[in-house]
């Protein structure tokens, strides 16, 4: 991509590459102007080029979350679209700012943004939007598209989890687990935000917003809706799979405990029989009878049994 692209696109939908800033453009025709910050030409570009020092500022901020603001005659918009790059984590969203009149739009990114792309190549094939609330309605949707692959897969991986819990908790992996969490938890982060914005810009009153504009704009905010509350129910879920596997782990160890303590409590008289017979002093019964530890011996067992006896009774040995 260039440091900064135009084209001018007609009452057809036809794009046409212009020079960037080469005047306002002509009646009827909607320009649009992408500015790739990541290049120092892009970033010179805009600020020479004579747009509000605000808007400058907005559209060239490094840390963006969605949102709409209006600003004069015109609107400034953050979206985000999921990173598609290759070699980045997809979660890691990809932000996109906006500046809107009636017959221009200025975009600028640091990051490629496979959805941007999508509607600038549809607009130079002639299939392009004809009025700016028509552009970012199309752009809305090619990032809720681009979206609906990411989070279906989330769906997926939580659909093999949750079969893998009905076989045993143990079979699985906390690792994947977490990280099904983590990145529904990072789109949601901007994706609900994302349909805020929209639904701001579809309400304002501004006067180059057509109804058909507003049409798209509120389908797009039912898109956005839809994946947000996709990625509720993935986080949900997640979580009471962690919540059946620690309570498994909870049940089994506490079971293991009781084990523990009912070998204690059945050795603990035993101990004390044998360390009673095993003091150093005189006058120990059956000291000098051979038959005495035997004796003793079939006593310790019979105790222990009936010891074992008196609890599984209680019900302490019982899974």
């Amino acid at each position: 991509m260039q440091a900064v692209q135009a084209i001018d696109m007609d009452e057809a939908g036809q794009g046409h590459a212009v020079e960037p800033g080469g005047g306002a453009p002509d009646a009827g025709v909607l320009r649009w102007t992408r500015v790739d910050l990541s290049q120092a030409e892009g970033a010179e570009w805009l600020a020479r080029s004579g747009l509000d020092p605000l808007v400058v500022a907005a559209l060239g901020a490094q840390d963006t979350r969605p949102r709409c603001t209006v600003h004069g005659e015109g609107a400034l918009m953050n979206l985000r679209g999921v990173n598609l790059n290759p070699g980045d984590e997809v979660e890691d969203m990809v932000s996109v700012r906006l500046w809107i009149t009636g017959r221009e739009i200025v975009s600028a990114q640091l990051r490629r943004l496979m959805a941007a792309g999508d509607v600038w190549e549809a607009a130079l094939r002639g299939q392009g939007p004809v009025r700016s609330g028509d552009l970012v309605a199309r752009l809305a949707l090619r990032l809720a598209d681009r979206a609906e692959p990411v989070i279906a897969g989330l769906n997926e991986r939580i659909d093999d989890i949750e079969e893998k819990v009905d076989q045993g908790p143990w079979a699985v992996s906390r690792a994947d687990l977490g990280d099904v969490r983590r990145m529904a938890i990072k789109l949601r982060r901007h994706i609900a935000p994302q349909r805020d914005a929209l639904s701001t810009f579809e309400i304002e009153d501004l006067p180059w917003l057509t109804h058909e504009d507003r049409s798209r704009l509120r389908e797009a905010v039912e898109r956005v809706t839809r994946l947000s509350e996709e990625l509720d129910a993935i986080r949900d879920r997640a979580q009471v799979v962690q919540d059946q596997i620690m309570e498994h782990r909870s049940e089994v160890m506490n079971q293991q405990m009781l084990i523990l303590s009912v070998v204690a409590a059945i050795f603990l008289p035993l101990g004390l029989l044998t360390g009673l017979l095993g003091i150093n002093v005189g006058g120990i019964p059956g000291a000098d009878d051979p038959r005495a530890f035997w004796v003793v011996t079939a006593g310790i067992v019979i105790v222990g049994v009936a010891l074992f006896g008196v609890f599984r009774m209680l019900g302490w040995l019982r899974r």
